[in-house]
């Protein structure tokens, strides 16, 4: 007897809007111990997904040196002082969530084995996949929700 993606899924959904400012989203994160949200748009639809790791990217994207540039000394300090000035004043208009969110939303049916699910998130090296039901997101299944598949007994054996 398979496992199938509604019986391990999340079917609460903590979304954010995509107008949220990056540094509310990081909190809204932190605050609720999850590593990434869907992202919805003035109407509640889901039109991506923003994590930890976005945050983490735009952050270090903004300050990173690109070493691999060949510039003299005199240009490498003309290139630091240009971007922090940038930083500088993006700092001064809010990173919105709709800047750093992933937009493609990648998702499975209710009916969906777990097995096919995981291959998908290995292939895609994914931490979270939406469920849905006619079209409609109706729950998530996340790293933590497959691990339900080794500690709980009957679904392991299901799964074997």
């Amino acid at each position: 007897m398979t496992v199938l993606a509604h019986e391990i899924m999340t079917p609460s959904i903590k979304a954010v809007p995509q107008s949220w400012t990056m540094e509310r989203l990081a909190r809204f994160l932190t605050d609720n111990e999850i590593t990434g949200s869907p992202v919805t748009d003035e109407h509640g639809d889901i039109v991506g997904i923003a994590t930890l790791k976005d945050i983490t990217e735009f952050r270090w994207n903004a300050n990173r040196n690109d070493n691999d540039a060949r510039l003299t000394p005199e240009e490498e300090q003309e290139a630091r002082r240009l971007r922090m000035a940038i930083f500088e004043e993006m700092g001064k208009v809010p990173v919105e969530v709709r800047d750093i969110m992933t937009p493609s939303i990648l998702s499975v049916d209710e009916q969906t084995p777990v097995r096919d699910i995981a291959d998908i998130m290995m292939r895609e090296h994914l931490h979270r996949i939406f469920v849905t039901k006619d079209k409609k997101i109706t729950g998530i299944i996340t790293t933590y929700d497959m691990l339900k598949l080794i500690s709980d007994k009957e679904l392991t054996s299901r799964c074997a």
